[in-house]
């Protein structure tokens, strides 16, 4: 099914949500545009993402992904961490959910990850680490973000600022939408009790930054098939390729760090965000970084 498309309106360009002046579309994703825009009260630039509810989800779906989208939105809202997006306001306006958010400079980390566009292991190796440490913060909140990857770690390189965004938009899938609810949740990077709809907790957010720290090192997903049957069955089944034999050149310690994220099992992985910020930033000094 094709995916709503928020930014186009009857009337013509979308101009305005709530009190808040749209300047110019940012990007848009499986679910929803982000918007440049402008709160004329204060004269501050910020990042709006638009979500059109009852475009994405049907007619009995809608209530209860509205009511998840302003729940998540308010636990988001509470997160206050330096390498969290800072989340301001949510509404709803036109037809539109929207969340209300810092306007960050930089780039996704999904930039970075061809083996043409790769940071250095140093640098990969610190990110990694901090998006550890915010995991940790949520996850003592009781947030679990459900969508870690590359596309949702902003890096700006000229500051060193890092950003998670996108807390809470996954939720919005428990309600059982088939149209966005895979999408979403990214196959790739998903753990196998996240695949199989089992109870999460933040170990399943740690696995995907396995992934992603196995994705920013070598260029490659360590999970990959022909259809998401074969993918989904890989993930929950098979080993992944060692990062040693794509990337011999990086410390030992990376793959040791990276074969315990990727654990099937939860209870073999790392349990906290914390310890695993540790682990990384142990095989940082290792290395010299």
């Amino acid at each position: 099914m094709p995916v709503s498309d928020p930014g186009s309106r009857p009337g013509g360009p979308l101009t305005a949500l709530g009190r808040y002046r749209i300047e110019r579309e940012l990007g848009r994703g499986a679910m929803g545009v982000v918007y440049l825009a402008r709160d004329p009260k204060i004269n501050r630039l910020l990042a709006i993402k638009a979500i059109a509810l009852a475009a994405e989800f049907g007619e009995l779906e809608v209530k209860g992904a509205r009511e998840r989208f302003f729940r998540e939105a308010e636990m988001a809202g509470r997160l206050n961490h330096p390498n969290i997006v800072v989340i301001y306001d949510a509404g709803e306006d036109k037809g539109l959910a929207f969340i209300v958010m810092e306007y960050l400079r930089g780039g996704h980390l999904s930039d970075c990850t061809t083996s043409a566009s790769l940071l250095p292991a140093a640098t990969v190796l610190d990110i990694m680490a901090r998006t550890a440490d915010a995991l940790n913060f949520a996850h003592r909140q009781s947030v679990i973000h459900r969508d870690i990857k590359p596309a949702n770690i902003m890096y700006d390189a000229d500051t060193n600022a890092l950003k998670i965004t996108d807390f809470g938009i996954a939720r919005l899938t428990d309600g059982g939408s088939t149209k966005t609810g895979i999408v979403l949740g990214t196959p790739s990077f998903m753990s196998p009790e996240q695949l199989e709809g089992r109870h999460l907790d933040g170990r399943s957010d740690l696995f995907a930054l396995g992934v992603s720290l196995y994705q920013l090192s070598c260029g490659q997903l360590p999970f990959r098939a022909d259809s998401m049957t074969a993918l989904m069955y890989k993930i929950a089944n098979d080993a992944h390729t060692p990062l040693a034999t794509i990337r011999p050149d990086l410390p030992a310690a990376v793959d040791r760090i990276v074969n315990r994220a990727l654990a099937k099992r939860p209870e073999a992985r790392f349990q906290t965000g914390a310890e695993m910020a540790t682990a990384l930033r142990a095989a940082l000094a290792a290395a010299g970084g």
